[in-house]
């Protein structure tokens, strides 16, 4: 299923090529590489690296959402990110997303410079933020997330997990649409590794084709999660060749855009497998 995105003086042709999302944590906590890029230059070099290696989005988010973290305010998490979606805003071509689901954050980061809103609680957890994204009329990415980040891996347990994580999906699309946020500026994310197991998570990305019935682009974020470094016994900072081949079982299965750490490995993954999707499309057995 093909999809485009135009917003502002972007355009994202999703049915063309897997698109891809570097991530940019400025933090120093978060699970995978929390302080390599806290300091604002170290934070705009990088984004720069990203863009350069391959990123079609660069998604930067000042609170770490690893599971039992703390909350900070919209103002330390505004220090941390506003000076660096400022001064990157200057030097790439490709849009910035913030990642938060503060409403504050979202407003001065887009003041800033940002041009799409990555919202993990799928905008549930502050009820300004559906009003914020409405009115800025940028992309918005709801993800699935059972619980909250300081709860989501106590004891997560679904009945009948698909349907239940697209059911959600389902109910944040109609409060986006109650809200004026127009349909065409809705991305979905199933929430690899938020409130979910390790089985849970090979499952979504298993059936993950039958998100395709949501009508929406799909965002899948394996990278660097804790059911990899499960199979491998491999830490959070060694886990690129694992999820690699995440990141290929996502795209041959639907996804339309990857959320990863590895930009250049990633998009060196994608562009082969977008290549087999290819040739498997003209031989007629994909439709």
């Amino acid at each position: 299923m093909d999809f485009s995105l135009k917003w502002n003086k972007y355009c994202l042709n999703l049915g063309a090529r897997t698109h891809l999302m570097g991530v940019l944590n400025v933090t120093p906590d978060s699970f995978s590489d929390g302080g390599r890029h806290f300091s604002k230059a170290e934070a705009v070099t990088h984004g720069i690296a990203m863009a350069q290696d391959g990123a079609d989005i660069i998604d930067i988010g000042g609170e770490s959402t690893r599971p039992y973290s703390r909350r900070l305010s919209a103002d330390e998490e505004m220090d941390r990110v506003i000076p660096v979606i400022s001064a990157l805003s200057k030097e790439i071509p490709v849009p910035i997303s913030i990642d938060t689901y503060k409403s504050k954050v979202a407003l001065e980061a887009m003041n800033a410079g940002a041009s799409m809103i990555n919202d993990i609680s799928a905008l549930r957890l502050d009820p300004q933020m559906a009003t914020v994204a409405a009115e800025a009329n940028v992309p918005v990415i709801l993800m699935h997330m059972q619980g909250t980040p300081e709860s989501m891996q106590l004891h997560p347990v679904y009945d009948n997990l698909i349907p239940e994580i697209m059911a959600f999906l389902k109910g944040a699309v109609a409060r986006c649409k109650s809200v004026g946020i127009k349909e065409n500026r809705i991305i979905l994310d199933p929430g690899i590794g938020f409130g979910k197991t390790f089985d849970h998570n090979l499952s979504v990305i298993h059936h993950l084709e039958k998100f395709q019935a949501l009508k929406k682009p799909l965002l899948v974020g394996p990278s660097n999660k804790a059911f990899i470094g499960h199979i491998l016994n491999r830490e959070a900072h060694d886990r690129d060749t694992g999820t690699m081949a995440a990141v290929a079982a996502c795209v041959m299965n639907g996804a339309h855009m990857i959320r990863a750490h590895n930009v250049k490995m990633a998009a060196e993954t994608i562009k082969v497998i977008d290549a087999i999707r290819r040739e498997r499309v003209s031989e007629g057995v994909l439709a």
